[in-house]
């Protein structure tokens, strides 16, 4: 699904909940960020990340344009979040509940 270099640097965090496969591309200062993953935790859900701003800057540029290239969406804005082939830009839990709910269908 992820190119190598991004299955390389994605942090993973054990949830009970691994139906779906959920990455979400962050920045470690970032309040909806640190929000997002705190509503992944409280769901049980695993998942990974990437901290885009932590990461070196060649590689940011890489990570950047594969999700232009691959989701297109309007604009990148953190969290980036992607559950199988769907994706939010930004943080929108009921969203997300949508995403949890389609569990596997």
């Amino acid at each position: 699904m992820f190119p190598e270099f991004i299955e390389s640097i994605a942090q993973e965090v054990n949830g009970e909940n691994n139906n779906q496969k959920w990455t979400i591309f962050t920045l470690s200062t970032c309040s909806w960020c640190k929000r997002c993953k705190t509503w992944l935790n409280e769901k049980g859900i695993k998942y990974r990340y990437v901290d885009v701003d932590k990461i070196d800057p060649s590689e940011k540029s890489k990570v950047l344009t594969f999700l232009r290239e691959e989701y297109k969406p309007e604009r990148i804005s953190y969290p980036f979040v992607v559950c199988d082939d769907k994706f939010v830009v930004g943080y929108n839990p009921s969203r997300y509940e949508e995403l949890v709910n389609l569990g596997g269908k």
